[in-house]
């Protein structure tokens, strides 16, 4: 199954609509179709708009970052709400946050619409990430994982494109633009909730915050890369309008070379992790990052810049390495719960970063991608530790031998 290819007879949309996978893609086309509308226009719109310096875009990533940090309370809206339901208002949060930006030009209507955004944003992918380790099976987990990303990047390419159409050709300003993205995810989520039914889960969920000792190396790693992918989204972004004056026009360009690259390299950086295994993945990851945001402290030329951008984007896609890695150590009743805990932990750093580095980026942007380079140092050392063949009883490489599991079901550590 690949985003996008729908046969066309009803026998077969019938049989697609029994499949929750299909569901997952539509899903992932909607929220990255709305969200990468928002984030290619975001820097110019605050610029241009709403007169925004380094403090109050980093202001602007912390408000967004704080649903994220709060998106262990998911699990306590799943005693009340299915988390398929759950997922489809979460999504249409984000759609309803993304279509009403452009109605709001100011520095505080723009600190509104990207909370309410966020909200829809994180629970969705919350939500996301728990459906997704339920419904796919271990063995095909890298692979789906990696196709969801090519999808999502499926969509973002046509909101870059259709952003740099509509700016260039259309004469389409920032409102229209919000407006068509956040409506059109509204739209498809909505034909989504009618289409699909309510699938079941094979291992009833815990309903309960949790944290696993066990575990300690998954919310490490989670840890570090909610630290260092807000580097990137807020700063290396910001960089390419502050220093080299791109348009959002040619933001959008750039946008859309990391998603024609990412749509094609996603699905066999699943085959890569699946063939090699997550620890390689994760190595090669963050051996990149290390090089990367080193010359991003000392980039002059703006193409050199635009290059380090596409790869550092490309570098995001083996971080599904993290959430298959995971599935394998897991009790398979724990991931709707720490899914949600997971979130929470990969935004503690991401509601801190943004506005602190705000301020640091007004005396020095080096030192700001300097941090970047040591956070993916750490990052190095704690993806060593990851088992050749991680599984329950052998989470971490440097495990104690003989570790027996704990049985599904039981509360073990």
């Amino acid at each position: 199954m690949q985003c996008g290819m729908f046969p066309p007879t009803k026998a077969a949309l019938k049989e697609l609509s029994g499949r929750p996978e299909v569901m997952l893609f539509l899903m992932a086309f909607a929220a990255s179709l709305a969200f990468s509308v928002w984030e290619v226009l975001l820097n110019n719109f605050a610029v241009e708009k709403a007169a925004f310096t380094g403090r109050e875009i980093g202001l602007l990533h912390s408000l967004r970052e704080i649903p994220g940090f709060l998106a262990f309370t998911a699990v306590l809206v799943l005693l009340v709400v299915r988390e398929q339901t759950f997922s489809l208002v979460s999504l249409l949060l984000l759609g309803a946050g993304v279509a009403l930006t452009g109605f709001l030009p100011s520095e505080y209507g723009l600190y509104f619409t990207t909370v309410l955004m966020s909200i829809g944003f994180h629970y969705f992918y919350t939500v996301q990430q728990s459906l997704t380790l339920q419904w796919i099976e271990i063995e095909q987990a890298p692979l789906v994982l990696g196709r969801l990303s090519a999808c999502s990047s499926f969509a973002a390419l046509m909101g870059f494109g259709g952003v740099w159409l509509g700016m260039s050709y259309l004469g389409l300003g920032y409102s229209a633009l919000y407006l068509l993205a956040g409506g059109l995810a509204v739209l498809l989520t909505l034909v989504t909730w009618i289409a699909f039914p309510l699938f079941v889960h094979k291992v009833p969920q815990r309903k309960e915050l949790l944290m696993r000792r066990r575990y300690w190396l998954f919310y490490a790693l989670t840890f570090m890369s909610g630290a260092r992918r807000q580097i990137f989204m807020v700063f290396a972004s910001f960089l390419m309008v502050e220093r080299f004056g791109f348009s959002a026009a040619n933001i959008a360009l750039l946008f859309l070379a990391n998603h024609v690259i990412n749509t094609v390299v996603a699905p066999r950086v699943g085959r890569f992790i699946a063939r090699f295994g997550e620890r390689k993945a994760l190595t090669l990851e963050y051996l990149g990052l290390i090089v990367i945001f080193t010359a991003y402290a000392f980039v002059e030329v703006a193409w050199v810049a635009a290059v380090l951008f596409v790869a550092d984007h490309i570098l995001f896609s083996m971080a599904i390495a993290i959430k298959s890695y995971f599935q394998k150590i897991a009790d398979p009743a724990d991931i709707a719960s720490t899914a949600g805990v997971s979130f929470t932990i990969n935004h503690i750093a991401a509601v801190v970063i943004p506005a602190a580095f705000g301020l640091i980026w007004l005396v020095s942007p080096a030192i700001v991608f300097l941090a970047g380079a040591a956070m993916a140092v750490v990052s190095l050392v704690l993806a060593r530790l990851v088992p050749k063949n991680p599984a329950w009883g052998n989470e971490v490489k440097r495990a104690r031998p003989g570790l027996v599991p704990v049985p599904t079901g039981r509360q073990g550590d």
